[in-house]
Parts: structure tokens; C-alpha cells; sequence
């Protein structure tokens, strides 16, 4: 209403989200961690990737890189928070076989280099190698329209549009 009253009432947005890793899609449901399968930290998606690159999903600011490195949560510009999370139980590695190519702050373009990892230590020493790449803020997403097409290529193949409110 105040909108109304102050300002014009903005409409939602249409985000498109890019896989940030080539692999296989999987959906967010069948994630072998409870966390993510059950949506506790969002909806999603995930990769079961076949090589070691993550690429930024959106244009936007790295919000957070975990001390471990093995998640970063970046702002797509119009507002969607998006949280990429390399494999499953990758905090125990404590950044072992991940190589950060950003830092907090850093503004990146969709398709930006933002981390490498080492595929088979993740195999080796990880629950997982699957990477779930979730919407944290459930309060900002209006719809999601999600693209299931089984081979994604990083920085290439859009897997959802999600409408962002405003």
C-alpha cells in the first residue's frame, strides 16, 4: 500500500538461471541429503557435474564464499539470492581440492569463472559430487519455471527462469 501511496509498485522480474556446471541434471528432490532434497535451504536444482569448473549462473555480486570454499552465494542484479553448493558434506575437506577465482564483493558477469575444484578428491573424500544450486530466500520468488533437459553445459543451458518479486 505504501508503494501505492509513494511510488509506483514495481513489477516481478524474470531471472534467468544458467547451470553454473556441466553435467546431468538432478532434480532438487532426489539430492541424497536431506537438507537439500527436503528444501530446507531452498528451491532448486542440482548437477551431478563431470568437470571441475563452477561459472557464475546470473549477473550479480558474490555475496559470501565459505571459509571452506566449497559453497558461494551470489545477488543476481535483480535481487535473487543464489547459493551453489559443491558437492555434499564438502565443508570436512576444509578447502582441500577447491581454487577460488573471486572474492566477496567482486561483481560478476553470468558465465564468469568463479571457483575450479578438483573432481576426484570430491569423489574420494566427499559424500558427493552432486551440486545443488538453491534459491536461499524463498520469500523472493514468485514462480519457477524449471528446465529438466538432462545435459547441461556451464554457462550455457538455461535450467530455470525464476520471477522475482519486487
Amino acid at each position: 500500500m505504501l508503494k501505492k501511496l509513494f511510488g509506483k509498485e514495481q513489477k516481478p522480474v524474470d531471472v534467468t538461471i544458467k547451470s553454473p556446471v556441466s553435467g546431468a541434471f538432478v532434480d532438487i528432490t532426489e539430492v541424497p541429503d536431506p537438507t537439500f532434497s527436503e528444501k530446507m535451504m531452498g528451491e532448486g536444482f542440482a548437477v551431478d557435474p563431470s568437470e571441475g569448473i563452477i561459472l557464475s549462473p546470473v549477473k550479480g555480486k558474490v555475496e559470501q564464499i565459505f571459509p571452506t570454499k566449497h559453497a558461494i552465494g551470489i545477488r543476481s542484479e535483480e535481487g535473487l539470492d543464489v547459493l551453489i553448493h559443491i558437492g555434499l558434506e564438502t565443508v570436512s575437506l576444509d578447502g582441500e581440492g577447491f581454487t577460488c577465482k573471486v572474492s566477496e564483493g567482486d561483481s560478476v558477469e553470468e558465465g564468469d569463472l568463479l571457483m575450479e575444484f578438483d573432481m576426484d578428491v570430491i569423489s574420494e573424500k566427499a559424500a558427493s559430487k552432486i551440486t545443488p544450486v538453491v534459491f536461499t530466500e524463498g520469500d523472493q520468488v514468485e514462480n519457477i519455471q524449471m528446465n529438466s533437459e538432462n545435459r547441461l553445459k556451464a554457462g550455457e543451458t538455461v535450467v530455470a527462469t525464476v520471477t522475482v518479486k519486487k
